[in-house]
């Protein structure tokens, strides 16, 4: 399974979820679905969107784990 590694992003960052929500300009219900891993998909737009706010790479923003 591939996971989003936003919350330990935010964390080294020294941001908050809801600095990151309102970058986003994503819906409330489709932000918090992308935290907690509950999404299908992700578009590329919103990949890099994060990997510039994260100021990480795309190898950084996920991790594949055996669940």
């Amino acid at each position: 399974m591939i996971k989003l590694n936003i919350l330990e992003l935010l964390e080294k960052n020294g941001k908050t979820k809801y600095w990151l929500y309102k970058q986003m300009g994503m819906s409330y219900q489709n932000f918090t679905k992308m935290i907690r891993n509950e999404t299908k998909s992700i578009r590329f737009e919103n990949i890099e969107t994060l990997c510039l706010l994260l100021e990480c790479t795309p190898n950084e923003l996920f991790t594949i784990t055996e669940d």
